[in-house]
């Protein structure tokens, strides 16, 4: 013990020993004691790295992950705009493509952010290169912020082409009326999305349980949140439900945005679905870095 006590005086010795610079002045060479973090705050540069590598991921295959999503969503306009548009059909005061346009960016926009994140920790799960996410020096909720922007961004990318997209059919106008709603509905819903993907991603352990979520829970409440319709067609019970599917309120709230008025409500019904998407996102947030600090399904 005694011995090793002399060794560790002796290195230490050795490193904070005056050394002569290159000026001939002597320079103290200091290094923090063992445990020290050097990283301290925010690890900007891992986390700009590990957002540019997310969306680089889905931008080298953008045919994929981004212009297909925008004809899909354009073959849903298409369709639903014959099937039930014509003869001049008006849906809280416009065109039923007018009306269905918005439902249909903001539905694609948060299915693809959902597509994103939940690859993302599942990928390397899958492939074994899980470590490459863990070990470099990134607190949860650098991790989770990085993989949560980057989904973001991917759901952003694929509304700017779904509406460039919409654009190429006659009759719909895509004019905002509340700039504030457009962005934060949309925000919102993204965010959402991207939450509950990495969720997923931390969950699921083979490809058929994410295709799970996607096909029974994120489908179902997209296509079932009014984006084809206003909910005041359904019966009263089925309104209920609908009145507690958050995908409704971002759905109609980003429609807002566009026609001034939606199947919400009021203007204040429509800030209080603004207040709880917020509080809702807060929630999922702090239960998703809770889940990855905790290492569950990724350290064991």
């Amino acid at each position: 013990m005694a011995d090793q006590a002399q060794s560790s005086a002796n290195e230490d010795a050795v490193i904070n020993e005056v050394s002569p610079s290159s000026a001939g002045a002597p320079s103290t060479v200091q290094f923090p004691p063992r445990g020290t973090p050097l990283i301290t705050g925010i690890n900007r540069i891992g986390l700009w790295s590990l957002y540019i590598k997310e969306v680089r991921r889905f931008l080298k295959v953008q045919t994929q992950t981004v212009w297909a999503p925008a004809v899909t969503t354009l073959l849903f306009l298409v369709i639903f705009t014959v099937a039930f548009g014509r003869g001049g059909r008006e849906v809280l005061g416009v065109s039923f493509a007018s009306f269905v346009a918005p439902g249909l960016i903001v539905m694609g926009m948060m299915q693809n952010a959902f597509a994103n994140s939940s690859f993302s920790l599942l990928s390397g799960k899958i492939q074994g290169t899980i470590i490459d996410l863990l070990m470099p020096p990134l607190s949860p909720g650098e991790l989770m912020s990085g993989i949560v922007m980057a989904a973001v961004t991917r759901g952003i990318a694929v509304g700017g082409a779904v509406s460039l997209a919409m654009l190429l059919w006659p009759g719909v106008s895509l004019a905002p009326q509340h700039w504030w709603a457009v962005v934060w509905f949309a925000f919102m819903g993204t965010v959402m999305l991207a939450l509950l993907g990495l969720a997923t991603s931390i969950w699921a352990e083979k490809f058929d349980h994410n295709a799970a979520i996607s096909n029974f829970v994120i489908a179902p409440l997209s296509l079932l949140s009014g984006t084809f319709y206003v909910i005041d067609n359904l019966s009263e019970t089925f309104q209920a439900v609908s009145r507690f599917n958050p995908f409704f309120y971002v759905i109609s709230g980003f429609r807002y945005g566009f026609l001034g008025r939606s199947d919400i409500g009021s203007d204040s019904a429509v800030m209080g679905a603004a207040v709880g998407l917020l509080v809702l996102n807060l929630v999922m947030a702090g239960v998703v870095y809770a889940v990855l600090k905790s290492g569950w399904k990724l350290k064991s």
